[in-house]
């Protein structure tokens, strides 16, 4: 006598899952929509930094209009006898950073 499989509903083929992901209709457009929505955030994003930038730049002559005042007052006092520090003199300049093992001496 043969032996017989017993087999159940588990073990019927079906075609679930072998469509295309493009067939399908409502998965394109919902990639569509999160792309949209991803392109409308990252232009948010980007006019929010365009904004900031132009805030520091302002800011910057703010300051520098307010520098200007400040060294004009004291030289109408006639107190400007120290040197004050210019943006263009390289000794105002950060010294470069030493990178690499430190070195004890004993």
């Amino acid at each position: 006598m043969t032996k017989r499989i017993m087999r159940g509903v588990q073990d019927i083929k079906t075609h679930s899952g072998r469509a295309d992901e493009g067939a399908i209709p409502y998965k394109a457009y919902m990639k569509l929509s999160i792309l949209e929505m991803e392109k409308f955030r990252r232009g948010k994003e980007k006019q929010n930094a365009l904004e900031k930038i132009v805030q520091i730049d302002q800011r910057f002559r703010d300051i520098e209009a307010e520098r200007q005042e400040i060294i004009a007052s004291l030289e109408a006092q006639g107190i400007r006898g120290q040197r004050l520090p210019d943006y263009n003199d390289p000794s105002t300049v950060a010294a470069p950073r030493a990178t690499g093992a430190f070195k004890f001496k004993y």
